[in-house]
């Protein structure tokens, strides 16, 4: 053998949806070893004929059924080649974020016994196999800082919302309580962020609420930050 030991290469995949209004990650149990029976992170090896982008399509397909047509957002998170990741060889892995709406059940990969949406904080405690603790870990911080600077909050919203509804998107993914009217005042101050369909919704208890799509944006100007925006923190 040369210089150069083999390396493997994988994508791992920290996808997040809102459910019961809370954040919720894709989370799988192994159903080989190494870690058999562990929590993980969904993913899988590169095979010989894909790229990174490709690869991390395919997995996402087979766990969630969903591809980037499907009113996904999906994007390289980072790479993790600590030696020792993995027992098996060294692996190189390239983590990718996937955002998206009210996702359905998903269906386990070939090396899962089960695949599940579990809510963040339950799996925020440690104990994910490999170095998906790490993983989820900066996941969740991109999620929560593109919230901040950039439009992505949509994604989380079917095609018409209110701004309670993107509000509580913000909640879940921060983990806080939002002021409901300085939250309101800073939306419509992002130009582009929203755009008003002109209906609202149905008749029920209290005033129907205006009614928006996405806008056209992709950055919010001014920001919404979390310091200066929370009222409290959940718990606090």
């Amino acid at each position: 053998m040369g210089p150069f030991s083999s390396i493997a290469v994988t994508v791992d995949l920290v996808v997040f949806t809102i459910r019961t209004e809370r954040l919720h990650v894709l989370t799988v149990t192994r159903g080989v070893e190494p870690f058999e029976g562990r929590l993980a992170l969904p993913g899988g090896f590169v095979l010989p004929e894909e790229d990174l982008d490709q690869a991390a399509g395919r997995e996402l397909a087979e766990e969630t059924g969903l591809g980037r047509g499907d009113g996904l957002h999906l994007e390289q998170l980072a790479t993790y080649g600590t030696p020792g990741r993995d027992p098996r060889q060294r692996v190189v892995t390239v983590a990718y974020l996937a955002l998206a709406a009210a996702l359905g059940d998903p269906t386990a990969g070939t090396d899962a016994a089960e695949a599940q949406w579990l809510p963040v904080e339950d799996v925020l405690v440690g104990g994910l196999a490999f170095d998906h603790d790490r993983i989820l870990d900066d996941g969740l911080d991109r999620a929560r800082a593109k919230l901040e600077y950039t439009t992505l909050a949509t994604t989380f919203c079917p095609p018409t919302f209110t701004v309670a509804d993107l509000r509580q998107v913000y909640e879940a993914v921060w983990g806080v309580s939002i002021d409901p009217r300085n939250f309101h005042r800073k939306v419509v101050a992002s130009e582009g962020f929203v755009e008003e369909t002109g209906e609202r919704t149905a008749e029920g208890r209290g005033r129907p609420a205006m009614l928006f799509r996405a806008g056209p944006a992709t950055a919010l100007h001014p920001p919404i930050v979390r310091q200066g925006s929370v009222a409290r923190e959940l718990g606090g």
